[in-house]
């Protein structure tokens, strides 16, 4: 049985053509949503062979690979959420995918770091219009108690797209060129983005749901006031904000710290670094989403109480994994906080379409993507860089190590917030 079919376990036969119609939903918006993942995770493993190119700085790269990004999704983030809360959301993410692909190739075309920076611009404006509208669609397709593992099999993805990233990403460099690469990835969004239009079904808002609200769509202040009003709702902000702060850090640094830092052959990023972090990453979104699913039956605090427990695992096993020599027995000992960084992802955005009504629920999700975004993505990646760069005259190559392990800091920040949120879960879902 495969996962998507165990979502639909039991379902009687009048009921199945409602099944396959919300699995392949549920799958074209995977698919699509690894396309979104690769033309992120690319830049980051094609770091070595740009910077070698066009002779950029690490706080450059941090700025490519997460500010410069993170901005411009995060400042299109909300509107293109709104537009979802009132027009049709599957048309909505395939006109996305074209643009992000679209400049995505054009990343390959570039010349400089300024001309990078604007195609850059243009992948984050564009794949604003992806997640959150397909994190509404998931919830008019699942009913509440099955929204968690469905959102974590959606949001597989990101792990997949890491796989494909990196093997792509590597075996691109060594054989077609980076600039290739971007092309290649470029021309497969823009033809899968009709395929989504043409057959996905838009599903009727709030179907789903047991306590049916008003059809209409919310202004954007009353969005944001669900996120004052709800103190379960504001702590997943703060721990969400600070979880994808170490996460995205790891993810856009982890491969040059296993090149530059151990010594990591490129040939081998493809043939172990690329499968080991796809599968982790996926254990992690999916472990995070499953275990909610069913401990949140019994009590709704797992939504905090499964990722502050991840957290506490990765904290001392990542600090491990920096401080060997060798990058076989450091990839070895990153397989277990590369699973543990991504458990918060699923029950964070879960929580959030479970506790807002369905015309919100893209602003609400793009709303907690801010952090995600801005807070991580953006100052994830460019603080480990800002550290790397100023660490340099003293360590050399090692300054890279020592700029990672500065991130455990807001890791214990992170599963704090992540545990005090459990005092507030159970009023916020009783209401």
């Amino acid at each position: 049985m495969t996962q998507a079919t165990a979502l639909d376990a039991g379902a009687a036969p009048a009921d199945r053509s409602i099944a396959v119609r919300r699995n392949f939903a549920l799958a074209m918006l995977f698919l699509v949503g690894t396309i979104n993942f690769v033309d992120r995770q690319l830049l980051s493993v094609l770091v070595e062979p740009i910077r070698a190119d066009m002779q950029f700085s690490d706080t450059q790269f941090g700025l490519l690979t997460g500010l410069a990004f993170a901005l411009f999704y995060a400042a299109m983030g909300v509107p293109v959420a709104m537009i979802a809360d009132r027009w049709n959301r599957v048309k909505l993410i395939g006109i996305a995918c074209v643009v992000w692909s679209g400049f995505t190739a054009a990343c390959g075309m570039v010349s400089n770091f300024w001309q990078l920076a604007l195609m850059r611009f243009g992948v984050g404006a564009g794949e604003a219009g992806g997640t959150a509208p397909s994190l509404s669609v998931i919830a008019d397709y699942y009913p509440p108690d099955r929204r968690p593992l469905a959102i974590g099999l959606f949001t597989l993805n990101g792990p997949f797209g890491v796989f494909v990233g990196a093997a792509f990403g590597a075996w691109a460099a060594a054989n077609i060129g980076w600039r290739n690469a971007f092309l290649v990835i470029g021309v497969v969004g823009i033809l899968v983005a009709p395929l989504l239009i043409w057959l996905v079904r838009e599903p009727a808002r709030g179907a789903m749901d047991k306590q049916q609200t008003a059809d209409e769509a919310l202004p954007f202040r009353q969005s944001l006031a669900m996120f004052v009003r709800r103190r379960s709702l504001r702590m997943v902000m703060v721990g969400s904000g600070l979880a994808a702060f170490v996460s995205y850090g790891m993810l856009n640094w982890i491969p040059a710290f296993l090149m530059r830092t151990q010594g990591m052959p490129l040939d081998a990023m493809a043939t172990w670094f690329a499968p080991a972090a796809g599968i982790t990453f996926g254990i992690g979104i999916l472990g995070g989403g499953w275990l909610v699913s069913h401990v949140a039956k019994r009590s709704p605090r797992a939504y905090g109480s499964i990722p502050a427990l991840a957290t506490a695992v990765l904290i001392p096993s990542f600090a491990a994994a920096l401080l060997v020599d060798s990058w076989q027995v450091s990839l070895a000992l990153l397989l277990i906080p590369m699973a543990a960084c991504t458990a918060y992802v699923a029950p964070a955005l879960a929580l959030v379409q479970n506790l807002t009504p369905p015309r919100s629920r893209a602003t609400a999700a793009a709303v907690l993507m801010l952090m995600f975004n801005i807070v991580g993505l953006g100052l994830g990646p460019l603080f480990i860089g800002v550290v790397s760069d100023h660490l340099k005259p003293a360590y050399g190559d090692e300054s890279l190590r020592w700029a990672l392990l500065a991130i455990l800091p807001f890791a214990l920040a992170a599963g704090l917030a992540q545990f005090a949120m459990t005092r507030h879960l159970d009023q916020d879902f009783a209401e």
